[in-house]
């Protein structure tokens, strides 16, 4: 995988996506010291970043695997990016969900015009049954993170962040299963090396924080986190090796930290955001890297949070131990 690659990507997605905005924040600059910008996934089609990775990999098919659909397997963001990238190329698309999906992701899911099969007690037993049923019917397996395709749309966030600040000093990402991050690193270091990238991941699924420090694949069994899309048991191989090559840095946070950037984010941007999308900003507020008079940008990678879990959240204690003062202010 090479820039050219994710250029390629950015030409392909040209129509099929938003092109999020840059926003710069008051709130977050003057609370960390740093020249904050947001990149505002949360604001991309279906709620999140992952429709840019599944719409390059969809468009990449030829005509015969075209004909012959994409299946995978995801309880969340990426099952709502293939569904609509599909329905946008005019291919069938099988999405396999956990049997304890919500009904909101199944319905949204299912609105783009999937087929959503129920299987499994959990992620993985549906990612073996969506690979069994791909084998079995010849379907196209899009997987979440462990693709270059995938890897390479992403990127185009990376892209879309220099086009707008070319003298950016770091950007810091959510990580999951890590295709995002790798995207995005190539992307900016191709064009400004000097760059950082700062990686974050939640304390209780640091798994691509375990990868990335040893080298070698970490597998964490029950990765537990109101960042849901970063509970990932393991990063993917392809990803990995991306992350050693364009990763500066890499932070953990704690569950109280995510949940506080999520009310934050609420109260004085005015943003709804997922935990995993928080996590950028948990980092930069935890004051354990060395951004003070830097300019930053943090990816806020999605906005698909369940309206009465962030209920629960925000009187539970001790996880958000007073509520934020209200300012009317984007930031």
């Amino acid at each position: 995988m090479q820039y050219q690659d994710i250029m390629r990507a950015k030409y392909k997605l040209e129509g099929h996506i938003h092109r999020t905005p840059l926003a710069h924040s008051k709130t977050l600059s003057e609370k960390s010291g740093s020249d904050v910008y947001l990149k505002l996934e949360n604001l991309q089609k279906t709620g999140a970043f992952k429709v840019r990775g599944a719409w390059n990999r969809i468009a990449h098919l030829s005509p015969e695997e075209r004909q012959r659909g994409v299946i995978t397997a995801s309880a969340g963001n990426h099952a709502q990016g293939v569904a609509l990238s599909a329905a946008q190329a005019g291919i069938r698309s099988t999405i396999v969900m956990p049997i304890g999906a919500t009904a909101a992701k199944i319905a949204a899911t299912r609105s783009y015009g999937s087929e959503v099969v129920l299987h499994g007690a959990n992620y993985d037993e549906a990612f073996t049954y969506a690979n069994e049923v791909a084998e079995r019917t010849g379907a196209i397996f899009v997987h979440a993170f462990n693709d270059s395709y995938v890897i390479a749309g992403q990127g185009t966030i990376g892209s879309e962040i220099l086009d707008e600040l070319p003298h950016l000093d770091a950007i810091v990402v959510p990580v999951g299963g890590g295709g995002l991050i790798s995207g995005i690193g190539l992307a900016v270091k191709s064009i400004r090396p000097e760059t950082m990238i700062i990686g974050v991941q939640p304390e209780q699924a640091a798994s691509g924080y375990r990868s990335w420090k040893t080298g070698q694949l970490q597998r964490v069994e029950k990765p537990l986190s109101i960042a849901d899309g970063l509970a990932v048991k393991q990063p993917g191989a392809l990803p990995l090796a991306w992350m050693r090559r364009v990763v500066d840095e890499f932070v953990t946070v704690s569950e109280k930290q995510i949940a506080e950037a999520m009310f934050l984010l609420l109260e004085r941007n005015k943003l709804l955001v997922e935990g995993a999308g928080a996590a950028s900003v948990a980092a930069l507020l935890s004051g354990v890297l060395p951004l003070a008079g830097k300019r930053v940008a943090l990816v806020v990678s999605g906005g698909n949070v369940d309206l009465s879990k962030l209920a629960e959240l925000y009187t539970s204690q001790p996880v958000i131990e007073a509520p934020i003062p209200m300012v009317q202010s984007l930031g």
